[in-house]
């Protein structure tokens, strides 16, 4: 029998998802001593995941990331099936005819729940929702929000939440050299917005965001940053907290920084973003859409593992916003035929080993990688390493034949099913096509790029650059 990994038997991998983890993982796959030949599925024509749909786009810096990605495409045992849905195009048992293993890297789509009392109502979104809508994510396109309000929260202190406060108040101008949807340019020109509220469960000390971030939060052309003093100066929970190994190397910098801007105080741009802390959200006010959001002020304290934990007091208000954009996290869903922990919204693995869902066995073939792995947490990078650890593990099962065994391995086969299904699968020189006429697009007017926002229209461009010749 001819072993795995060679010329006459390469190791085949399927990747459901082309954002930073998959790349990642398709990468260190390729660059084994062993004969690898990987598949990259995604559900979207265009790769890249978050980076595309997530990133904020005036952090264009951010997604030079993907220069490395397109290095990994054009390795000649690498290919992108794009436009081709897993669980409805493709199925699991699909892929252990064709493969020896599958590694799920379709990242954390869906949003964590408040929990608390007018969370439905209209005007209150996932955050994840207005990200995805002013990037122009083709399921989001459609979307609207009501930027007719003059007071907006955001609930949550991560680095979305600090992008949705920045692109919330940016002036045309800046959003002028970004790749921002049209649309959602167009809709924020009128935007009546003037107040937004940024608001952590937590004190300073153990907010979320980045350095770089915050810094950015207070160099903004037409909106000033407000922290009330009270709110950066330290009391004995965070002085112990930034003094103990749960602290980050950001924490320390973050409270210096938004104590420089507490001292500073307004100075008269049309808009403002006003940090709040310890501070949480206990009902979203309003009959038929958000008229008000009732709020919380905490009190730290340590539990027995050192953590800070937020504890309500007798201290409320009400801030008037008509507009609130939940963003205390992101969240996966399940896939189909793929055991899910519904508990902390990520498949169960072991070092990125899919593990059974009622026996906590090890599942032959299955991986994960990113934040379906793990769960929403880290930056970009953090997936390489993770995608790494699942890829070693991936390779150390083969050597010892713990992969498939499938029926229907070589090179044609999954073209040939995908066309037999009437799949329009979108091949990574389709997406160069796109690509490129998205940024002779933001050319014309000075941007990155102009955005294709329409899985139909991407479609068509494709087939008329195919029907002249453009293969």
């Amino acid at each position: 029998m001819t072993a795995l990994g060679t010329p006459q038997q390469p190791l085949r991998v399927a990747i459901i998802g082309s954002g930073p983890s998959g790349f990642y993982a398709a990468d260190h796959l390729l660059k084994s001593s062993l004969v690898v030949k990987v598949d990259m599925f995604d559900r979207l024509p265009t790769p890249f995941g978050l980076v595309r749909g997530g990133v904020a786009p005036d952090h264009q810096k951010i997604k030079s990331v993907t220069k490395a990605y397109d290095k990994t495409a054009t390795h000649p045992n690498f290919r992108f099936f794009g436009h081709v849905e897993f669980g409805t195009d493709l199925s699991r048992a699909d892929l252990q005819r064709h493969y020896h293993a599958v590694i799920y890297a379709v990242g954390a789509q869906s949003d964590r729940s408040l929990g608390i009392p007018g969370e439905d109502l209209p005007g209150s979104h996932a955050a994840t929702e207005f990200v995805a809508w002013y990037n122009g994510h083709p399921d989001y396109a459609h979307l609207s929000f009501d930027l007719s309000q003059e007071r907006v929260a955001v609930i949550g202190v991560g680095n979305v939440a600090m992008d949705v406060a920045r692109i919330l108040a940016r002036t045309q101008a800046e959003l002028d050299k970004t790749d921002i949807a049209p649309y959602a340019q167009e809709a924020l020109a009128e935007s009546r917005v003037r107040e937004i509220y940024v608001l952590g469960r937590r004190g300073a000390a153990q907010a979320a965001f980045t350095n770089p971030e915050i810094k950015e939060l207070g160099e903004m052309e037409g909106a000033d940053i407000i922290i009330d003093p009270r709110d950066v100066e330290l009391d004995e929970v965070s002085r112990a907290y930034l003094a103990s190994d749960k602290a980050e190397a950001k924490d320390a910098k973050n409270v210096e920084i938004m104590r420089a801007y507490a001292q500073r105080g307004p100075s008269g741009k049309p808009r403002k973003i006003i940090m709040r802390f310890c501070t949480s959200p206990v009902e979203i006010l309003g009959t038929e859409r958000v008229e008000g959001l009732r709020v919380v002020r905490n009190q730290l304290s340590l539990d027995a593992r050192g953590n800070v934990k937020a504890n309500p007091t007798d201290e409320t208000e009400v801030l008037p916003v008509g507009l609130v954009f939940r963003s205390v996290g992101y969240r996966g869903v399940p896939l189909a035929d793929v055991p899910f922990d519904d508990k902390n919204g990520i498949i169960p693995n072991q070092g990125g080993r899919v593990l059974n869902g009622s026996s906590g066995e090890i599942l032959a073939g299955d991986y994960a990688a990113g934040w379906i792995k793990r769960g929403p947490s880290g930056v970009i990078g953090t997936n390489k390493p993770d995608a790494v650890e699942t890829v070693e593990a991936l390779l150390a099962d083969v050597q010892v034949g713990r992969c498939w065994t499938p029926e229907a391995a070589n090179d044609e086969a999954i073209p040939a099913l995908l066309a037999a299904r009437g799949v329009r699968a979108v091949s990574y020189a389709d997406w160069q096509r796109l690509d490129e006429v998205e940024r002779r697009r933001g050319e014309a007017e000075g941007r990155p790029r102009i955005k294709f926002t329409d899985v139909d229209a991407m479609l068509s461009l494709l087939e008329s650059t195919k029907l002249q010749g453009g293969d």
